[in-house]
Protein backbone atom coordinates (compact mmCIF):
# COMPACT_ATOMS: atom_id res chain seq x y z
CA UNK A 1 0.00 0.00 0.00
CA UNK A 2 0.95 3.45 -1.11
CA UNK A 3 0.24 6.60 1.27
CA UNK A 4 1.16 9.81 0.83
CA UNK A 5 0.61 11.66 4.08
CA UNK A 6 0.18 15.49 4.39
CA UNK A 7 1.80 15.49 8.25
CA UNK A 8 5.15 14.30 6.30
CA UNK A 9 5.19 16.04 2.53
CA UNK A 10 7.03 19.38 3.05
CA UNK A 11 5.81 20.60 -0.23
CA UNK A 12 7.36 23.91 -1.86
CA UNK A 13 6.42 27.42 -1.36
CA UNK A 14 5.98 29.73 -4.32
CA UNK A 15 6.62 32.95 -4.43
CA UNK A 16 2.54 34.01 -4.92
CA UNK A 17 2.48 33.13 -1.31
CA UNK A 18 0.78 29.40 -1.17
CA UNK A 19 2.24 26.19 -0.29
CA UNK A 20 1.83 23.32 -2.67
CA UNK A 21 2.06 19.24 -1.39
CA UNK A 22 1.56 17.01 -3.81
CA UNK A 23 -0.60 13.72 -2.86
CA UNK A 24 -0.81 11.85 -6.36
CA UNK A 25 2.18 13.30 -8.93
CA UNK A 26 5.16 15.27 -8.55
CA UNK A 27 7.06 14.55 -5.52
CA UNK A 28 4.63 12.24 -4.17
CA UNK A 29 4.59 8.93 -3.50
CA UNK A 30 1.44 8.35 -5.04
CA UNK A 31 2.16 8.26 -9.28
CA UNK A 32 -0.96 8.02 -11.55
CA UNK A 33 -1.46 7.49 -14.50
CA UNK A 34 -4.14 9.82 -15.84
CA UNK A 35 -4.34 12.38 -12.85
CA UNK A 36 -2.42 14.55 -10.53
CA UNK A 37 -3.72 15.81 -7.18
CA UNK A 38 -2.44 18.17 -4.37
CA UNK A 39 -3.15 20.18 -1.22
CA UNK A 40 -2.60 24.05 -1.58
CA UNK A 41 -2.60 26.51 1.38
CA UNK A 42 -2.74 30.00 0.41
CA UNK A 43 -1.84 32.75 3.33
CA UNK A 44 -3.94 34.87 4.00
CA UNK A 45 -4.83 38.82 2.20
CA UNK A 46 -3.14 37.86 -1.09
CA UNK A 47 -2.11 34.24 -1.04
CA UNK A 48 -2.64 33.00 -4.22
CA UNK A 49 -2.46 30.83 -7.49
CA UNK A 50 -1.66 33.48 -10.24
CA UNK A 51 -3.23 33.65 -13.30
CA UNK A 52 -2.41 30.82 -15.83
CA UNK A 53 -3.95 28.04 -17.99
CA UNK A 54 -3.16 24.41 -18.79
CA UNK A 55 -4.52 21.97 -21.23
CA UNK A 56 -5.20 19.54 -18.27
CA UNK A 57 -8.73 19.97 -16.95
CA UNK A 58 -8.79 20.54 -13.20
CA UNK A 59 -11.23 20.81 -10.13
CA UNK A 60 -10.17 22.86 -7.28
CA UNK A 61 -12.17 21.34 -3.86
CA UNK A 62 -11.95 24.48 -1.33
CA UNK A 63 -11.87 22.60 2.15
CA UNK A 64 -11.43 25.81 4.15
CA UNK A 65 -12.09 29.77 3.78
CA UNK A 66 -13.28 31.47 1.18
CA UNK A 67 -11.42 33.28 -2.15
CA UNK A 68 -11.99 34.84 -5.10
CA UNK A 69 -11.84 32.75 -8.37
CA UNK A 70 -11.20 34.11 -11.71
CA UNK A 71 -12.16 31.59 -14.72
CA UNK A 72 -11.82 33.29 -18.09
CA UNK A 73 -13.96 36.20 -18.29
CA UNK A 74 -15.43 35.56 -15.25
CA UNK A 75 -15.09 36.44 -11.50
CA UNK A 76 -16.52 35.19 -8.25
CA UNK A 77 -16.42 33.53 -4.49
CA UNK A 78 -15.52 30.25 -3.49
CA UNK A 79 -16.50 29.19 -0.20
CA UNK A 80 -15.83 26.23 1.58
CA UNK A 81 -17.03 23.05 1.10
CA UNK A 82 -17.59 24.07 -2.90
CA UNK A 83 -15.88 23.36 -6.18
CA UNK A 84 -15.12 24.49 -9.44
CA UNK A 85 -14.43 22.79 -12.60
CA UNK A 86 -11.42 24.46 -14.85
CA UNK A 87 -12.23 23.49 -18.54
CA UNK A 88 -8.63 22.24 -20.71
CA UNK A 89 -6.59 25.65 -22.09
CA UNK A 90 -8.97 28.33 -19.84
CA UNK A 91 -7.10 30.66 -18.04
CA UNK A 92 -7.56 30.95 -14.03
CA UNK A 93 -6.24 32.62 -10.79
CA UNK A 94 -7.59 31.95 -7.43
CA UNK A 95 -6.31 34.13 -4.57
CA UNK A 96 -7.60 34.53 -0.74
CA UNK A 97 -8.31 38.09 0.22
CA UNK A 98 -9.97 37.24 3.75
CA UNK A 99 -7.38 37.54 6.78
CA UNK A 100 -7.56 34.20 7.38
CA UNK A 101 -5.51 30.85 5.94
CA UNK A 102 -7.50 28.90 2.94
CA UNK A 103 -6.81 25.59 1.69
CA UNK A 104 -7.87 23.91 -1.04
CA UNK A 105 -7.27 20.56 -2.98
CA UNK A 106 -6.77 20.79 -6.95
CA UNK A 107 -6.80 16.97 -9.17
CA UNK A 108 -6.11 17.81 -12.95
CA UNK A 109 -5.24 15.00 -15.85
CA UNK A 110 -4.13 14.01 -17.88
CA UNK A 111 -1.14 13.20 -14.89
CA UNK A 112 2.08 15.68 -15.39
CA UNK A 113 3.80 18.63 -14.30
CA UNK A 114 1.80 22.07 -15.19
CA UNK A 115 4.31 25.08 -16.78
CA UNK A 116 3.15 27.34 -14.55
CA UNK A 117 4.54 25.94 -11.45
CA UNK A 118 8.45 26.53 -13.31
CA UNK A 119 7.48 29.98 -14.81
CA UNK A 120 6.31 31.58 -11.44
CA UNK A 121 9.10 30.06 -9.61
CA UNK A 122 11.17 31.78 -12.90
CA UNK A 123 9.13 35.04 -12.39
CA UNK A 124 8.20 34.42 -15.93
CA UNK A 125 4.30 33.87 -15.98
CA UNK A 126 2.54 35.23 -18.81
CA UNK A 127 1.61 38.19 -17.86
CA UNK A 128 -2.12 39.42 -17.35
CA UNK A 129 -3.08 41.74 -20.13
CA UNK A 130 0.19 41.62 -22.08
CA UNK A 131 1.11 37.53 -22.72
CA UNK A 132 -2.39 36.52 -21.21
CA UNK A 133 -5.80 37.72 -21.21
CA UNK A 134 -6.94 40.54 -19.17
CA UNK A 135 -8.04 39.38 -15.48
CA UNK A 136 -11.78 39.77 -14.60
CA UNK A 137 -12.12 43.72 -13.90
CA UNK A 138 -12.13 43.95 -9.84
CA UNK A 139 -9.58 40.87 -9.77
CA UNK A 140 -6.98 40.63 -7.62
CA UNK A 141 -3.86 41.57 -9.33
CA UNK A 142 -1.62 38.47 -10.82
CA UNK A 143 1.18 37.82 -8.44
CA UNK A 144 4.38 37.49 -11.17
CA UNK A 145 6.86 37.88 -8.62
CA UNK A 146 10.10 35.57 -8.97
CA UNK A 147 11.34 33.75 -6.33
CA UNK A 148 13.95 35.79 -3.69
Amino acid sequence: MIVADLASIEGRAYPARRRTQNLAGGASPIQAANFCLGHVQLEPNGGQVPWHNHEQEEVYVLLEGEAEICLGEERGTLKSGQAVYIPSGVFHQLTNRSPRPCRMLYCYGPAGEVAHWRQELAGTLPRAGEQAPPLPEGAAPQCVDPAT
